[in-house]
C-alpha cells in the first residue's frame, strides 16, 4: 500500500489528483503545516526535507518533490499516458511542470503565502509590514508573469485530450489564483475550468474540504 503525505489545499492536491486518476490504492497521512507536523521527528525520519508532498512506496522507499512523484506515477501506470512516448514531447511536459512548480509556485506563490520567509531579521513592526507588502507584491508579479508564459503554451493546444502529469501542477497554481482573486488569463482559466469538470478532480476537492 502506498502512503501519501499531504496537506489539503496545498501543492499536494496535484499529486492527489494523479493518484485518484490512476486508481492506485493508497492511504493518506494528513500533515498540518501550521501546527508543524512536517517538522516532527517521525516525519523527518521519512523525509528529512520536511516537505510535502511525499509518497512512501510499497517497499518503504520515500519519494519527495512534486515532479519526481509525478514521474514515478507516470512510469508506474504507463497505460494512463500521463507522459507521451515521444521523448521531446515528454520533456516539454516535464519542463512545463517544473516551471509551474519551481517558478510560479516556488518563487511566486511562496512570496504571497509565506512572506515571513523572505523578511530580513531584526525589523521593527512598521518596517516589517512594509517589507511584507513589498514581498507579496513581488510574488504576485512573478505569478502573473508565469501565467503569461503558460498562457502562450496553452493557447496552442486543444483541451480535447487526456490528462497529463503537467496538468496536475497547473491545476493547483491556477486554483490558488481563483481562491485569492488573482486574475487568470483566458486559456489558463479555460484549463482550470476543464479540470474542474473532471469527476476525479471534483472528488479530490470534496475529499480535501472544498464544496464548490
Amino acid at each position: 500500500m502506498l502512503t501519501f503525505f499531504m496537506t489539503p489545499g496545498s501543492c499536494s492536491t496535484g499529486i492527489h489528483i494523479l493518484l485518484e486518476a490512476l486508481e492506485l490504492p493508497f492511504q493518506v497521512t494528513v500533515l498540518n503545516l501550521p501546527a508543524g507536523d512536517h517538522r516532527q521527528p517521525a516525519y523527518l525520519a521519512l523525509n528529512p526535507k520536511g516537505s510535502i508532498p511525499a509518497l512512501q512506496l510499497d517497499d518503504g522507499r520515500v519519494l519527495t518533490e512534486f515532479g519526481a512523484i509525478a514521474h514515478w506515477l507516470a512510469r508506474r501506470v504507463p497505460r494512463a499516458q500521463l507522459l507521451p512516448d515521444d521523448a521531446a514531447a515528454a520533456a516539454a511536459l516535464i519542463g512545463r511542470l517544473d516551471y509551474a512548480v519551481g517558478t510560479v509556485h516556488g518563487q511566486g506563490w511562496t512570496r504571497v503565502f509565506t512572506p515571513e520567509a523572505y523578511l530580513p531579521a531584526g525589523l521593527e513592526e512598521a518596517e516589517s509590514r512594509r517589507w511584507t507588502e513589498a514581498i507579496q507584491a513581488r510574488g504576485r508579479e512573478i505569478v502573473q508573469a508565469g501565467f503569461a508564459v503558460l498562457e502562450q503554451a496553452l493557447a496552442a493546444e486543444s483541451l480535447e485530450r487526456r490528462l497529463n502529469l503537467a496538468d496536475a501542477a497547473l491545476f493547483y497554481v491556477f486554483f490558488w489564483a481563483e481562491h485569492t482573486g488573482l486574475p487568470l488569463p483566458p486559456h489558463c482559466a479555460a484549463h482550470l475550468a476543464w479540470m474542474r469538470r473532471m469527476p476525479v478532480v471534483q472528488q479530490v476537492l470534496a475529499e480535501e474540504g472544498y464544496r464548490r
